[in-house]
């Protein structure tokens, strides 16, 4: 059996959030995986290893109050990058904006990182003085 490409994988990665199908999953996931969440701020949820990581999608698959789109997918070399939104309700206000940087060793998934667009406010750089 020939080993998936980063772009084979990532794209049966997005399919199984997408068309809600978790087996889709299966034999996606290194042993070694390691995977941190967008929340919570500022770091993430760390989950390590492909039972915890396969559980941890799982679940987020199977929330069918949720629903995760990508939004645009570049691959490069043994790296993905998933820009995505994630609706967790019916208000106008329960979505959220972010993006996965993935990388892929021999056809599985070894590293899940989630960037996310903050809900808090977030002090931006002051501006300079109007003198």
């Amino acid at each position: 059996m020939s080993v998936r490409t980063t772009a084979e994988v990532i794209a049966r990665f997005n399919r199984a959030f997408t068309d809600r199908e978790a087996g889709l999953l299966a034999d996606l996931v290194a042993e070694d995986c390691v995977m941190e969440s967008v929340r919570p701020a500022p770091r993430g949820e760390r989950v390590a290893g492909r039972e915890a990581c396969t559980e941890w999608w799982t679940a987020l698959v199977d929330d069918d109050t949720a629903r995760f789109t990508p939004q645009e997918v570049v691959v490069a070399g043994d790296r993905a990058t998933i820009v995505w939104t994630y609706r967790f309700g019916d208000g106008a206000d329960q979505w959220v904006q972010g993006v996965n940087v993935m990388r892929v060793t021999d056809g599985r998934i070894v590293e899940a990182l989630g960037f996310g667009k903050s809900a808090g406010e977030i002090p931006l750089a002051a501006e300079p003085d109007a003198a």
